[in-house]
C-alpha cells in the first residue's frame, strides 16, 4: 500500500490526505470514499501485512505444547531482528509505523496488538498449560497473556535497535548467536526448563527465514 512508506517517514499525524492521494494516484475524494477514517486505513494496512502471511497460516496449524512455545519465541526474534527477507524492505517501514503510533495517539498500535492478541495469544497460553502439564515448564506467577507480551517486547525492542543502518545497542557477539541468546532469554522468562530450552534450539522455524549472515551485512 502506498500509504505505508509515507506513514513510516512522517508518522500518521504528519501525513496529509493530499500526500496519501498523490502517492496512490487518486483524488482525495476517492481516497475518502474507500477510507472514510484513519482507523479503516489502519485496518487495511494490517490486513495487507497479516492475511496470507505464511508464518501466521502455519502458526494456526500448530498443536499447543512445549515445542510450540519454542517455535513462537524463536520465530518472533528471527522475524523482528532479521525481517522477512535479507534487505528488510517489508519489516522496517512497519516497525516505524508502530513507533510513530506510540508517539502519537496509539490508535494504529492498538489495532495491531489487538490483531496479534486474537491470532496468537490463545495458542501461546494453551501451550503454557500443556508445557506445565508435561513437566517442561515451572509455574510462574502472573498472566500467561502478559508473558506473551513481555516476550514480544524483547523481540520488538531488539528490532528497534537495529532500525538504523548501524545498530544502536552495543550487543556482544555475532548476530546468529544474539538471536539464539534472545530466544533462550525469553523461554527462561516464561518458565521453560533448561532441557526444554535446549530441545527448542533444534525445532525448525515456522517458515524458512533469511540467512543470518545476509541480515548482518
Amino acid at each position: 500500500m502506498a500509504a505505508v512508506p509515507l506513514f513510516a517517514r512522517t508518522g500518521f499525524a504528519g501525513t496529509t490526505t493530499r500526500e496519501l492521494a498523490a502517492a496512490a494516484g487518486v483524488s482525495e475524494g476517492l481516497l475518502f470514499k474507500h477510507f472514510p477514517s484513519k482507523q479503516s486505513l489502519y485496518r487495511e494496512i494490517l490486513a495487507l501485512g497479516c492475511e496470507g502471511d505464511p508464518a501466521l497460516e502455519k502458526l494456526a496449524t500448530l498443536t499447543p505444547g512445549t515445542q510450540t512455545l519454542g517455535c513462537i519465541a524463536r520465530f518472533m526474534v528471527r522475524r523482528f531482528v532479521l525481517g522477512g527477507e535479507p534487505d528488510r524492505t517489508e519489516l522496517d517501514p512497519r516497525l516505524r509505523l508502530v513507533l510513530h503510533s506510540h508517539l502519537e495517539d496509539g490508535a494504529y498500535a492498538r489495532e495491531l496488538f489487538a490483531s496479534i492478541a486474537e491470532r496468537v495469544v490463545p495458542l501461546f497460553t494453551a501451550s503454557l498449560a500443556a508445557a506445565e502439564a508435561a513437566g517442561d515448564l515451572v509455574p510462574v506467577p502472573g498472566s500467561g497473556a502478559n508473558r506473551f507480551w513481555f516476550a514480544q517486547h524483547v523481540a520488538a525492542m531488539m528490532a528497534y535497535a537495529f532500525l538504523p543502518r548501524e545498530g544502536c545497542v552495543p550487543y556482544e557477539g555475532p548476530l546468529d548467536r544474539l538471536v539464539e541468546e534472545a530466544g533462550d532469554f525469553i523461554l527462561r522468562g516464561i518458565g521453560l526448563t533448561e532441557a526444554a530450552i535446549a530441545a527448542s534450539r533444534t525445532v525448525p522455524d515456522l517458515v524458512p527465514g533469511p540467512e543470518l549472515h545476509a541480515a548482518a551485512d
